[in-house]
């Protein structure tokens, strides 16, 4: 497995993606102030991120609009509140789950729209009606990724059979998406080596899109770069479900690109993310999240015993390990 680029030069083929809306949005159910979000545009803007998200494209049918904020559903209206026209060089992304949205009615085409990519988020089994949706996406103008969920809790046969169905579909992109923050830097390596020789044999990239469960979020990111992966995921201040997201400014402190700025960032946590923090929204590493990740588990019993306020880590872990 050949490096591709170095520690001294920057790669022109890496993009950026600032996913603090939609991941962060699981935190606080996506009860964000318009304030936070023009701010959080701005500040993308300046720091030269190629695309941000603004939440998830999630069905009114299933979920009631009066227990979450705009972001879960980001009607085009909200998204235009905030960016106009966007009138600026960084694309604007959604994500749509497999079984939690009505993308036929709620996605417009894309001449209609200021949205420029669709993530479409999927678990191995749930491949068919992924394709079914990424092709609607793609036929309606859009730039479309395949976001294949915990990787690492599934049978590598199953994923090898669903990277083949993903070279014969329209999608852009395919994405390592580490849920449960429970591989290492090792094991991403090889995944994304198995990723990037599917997708750069069919004109396709590869996204990154990593949790920090074991403290590894940005470490796991840079070493996907390293082998290949172009568009690399973060958030501010690592915001996002349960122990997070691969930081930004680690992220952008780290890439060569002249055309990151890390400086709007800064101002950014230091005037919004840190409020928000001090208002009791909970993100980051915690030691039942390592728990979780070293069980290759779902996040949701350690999301729940830390709302506890329960400090017994011997005892959550001996109840991880009956279950």
């Amino acid at each position: 497995m050949a490096q591709k680029g170095d520690l001294m030069t920057a790669r022109p083929d890496i993009r950026v993606l600032d996913a603090t809306i939609r991941d962060g949005g699981l935190v606080n159910n996506f009860m964000f102030t318009d304030d936070f979000i023009n701010a959080l545009y701005r500040a993308n803007v300046k720091a030269g991120i190629d695309y941000m998200e603004f939440g998830y494209k999630a069905s009114k049918e299933l979920f009631d609009v009066n227990k979450f904020g705009k972001w879960k559903f980001c009607d085009e209206a909200a998204i235009r509140e905030i960016v106009g026209d966007n009138n600026s060089d960084m694309k604007i992304s959604v994500m749509a789950d497999v079984g939690r949205c009505d993308y036929k009615k709620d996605i417009l085409p894309r001449e209609d729209s200021v949205i420029d990519m669709v993530r479409v988020a999927t678990y191995v089994h749930q491949m068919p009606a992924a394709i079914e949706m990424i092709e609607d996406a793609k036929s309606k103008g859009y730039e479309v990724t395949c976001n294949i969920m915990a990787i690492s809790n599934t049978q590598e046969s199953d994923l090898d059979q669903a990277l083949v169905m993903f070279a014969n579909i329209s999608s852009d992109g395919i994405y390592i998406v580490e849920s449960y923050g429970a591989l290492y830097p090792e094991q991403i390596r090889r995944t994304a080596d198995k990723y990037t020789e599917i997708a750069e044999a069919n004109g396709k990239f590869v996204g990154m899109h990593a949790h920090n469960n074991q403290q590894l979020a940005f470490a796991n990111t840079i070493e996907a770069a390293a082998q290949g992966v172009s568009l690399l995921d973060a958030t501010m201040m690592g915001m996002g479900r349960g122990a997070g997201n691969c930081a930004m400014e680690l992220l952008l402190s780290f890439l060569k690109n002249p055309k990151y700025n890390v400086f709007p960032v800064l101002k950014f946590i230091e005037e919004h993310m840190l409020p928000l923090k001090e208002s009791g929204a909970v993100w980051g590493y915690d030691i039942p999240y390592l728990l979780t990740g070293r069980l290759n588990q779902h996040p949701s019993a350690a999301i729940d015993y830390i709302k506890s306020g329960e400090t017994h880590y011997a005892d959550f872990y001996t109840d991880l390990l009956d279950k």
